[in-house]
């Protein structure tokens, strides 16, 4: 099944498409490919919010731009690794049965699954501006990523 289809089908069923999409044993490949793509959507989701600023602020797009891709691309990576790793570890002293794999999966799942929310957010915050739109989208869709990380740690750890 295509990937948006499951992050559809993910709001739906959400521990059935990842224990389908975690299935197989653990590849690490597709595990850095769900992060990567879910950190390319957010950083994409970054664009609108700083056309605006760059636009208010009288400041070049691109530097702004450059910083946002460093950070999506090559900092949260390394962030969610670690936070995935370190969810393992907790999860372990609370009777967890699964392993760092899964719970890193979970993790990276989740984001993906939440990133089309945060383009909503982007765009909300590129055409309204700060306002209860954007507190409530934003709030939303961190919503959405801890729902899906709680369900699928949940079901990577003790499923």
């Amino acid at each position: 099944m295509s990937i948006t289809q499951d992050i559809l089908r993910a709001y739906r069923a959400p521990r059935a498409v990842f224990q389908a999409r975690v299935g197989g044993g653990p590849r690490e490949e597709r595990a850095l490919a769900v992060l990567m793509g879910g950190c390319l959507v957010v950083f994409v989701a970054q664009w609108p919010r700083l056309a605006r600023l760059a636009f208010e602020t009288d400041q070049d797009l691109n530097p702004l731009l450059g910083g946002a891709l460093f950070a999506w691309l090559f900092i949260m990576p390394l962030v969610f690794y670690t936070v995935g790793t370190l969810s393992h570890l907790i999860a372990k002293l609370a009777k967890g049965r699964g392993d760092a794999y899964r719970a890193r999966f979970a993790l990276f799942w989740a984001l993906l699954c939440a990133s089309p929310l945060w383009l909503l957010w982007g765009l909300v915050a590129g055409f309204i501006g700060p306002s209860p739109a954007l507190s409530l989208t934003g709030l939303i869709a961190l919503a959405a990523f801890l729902f899906h990380w709680s369900v699928n740690f949940r079901e990577a750890e003790w499923g």
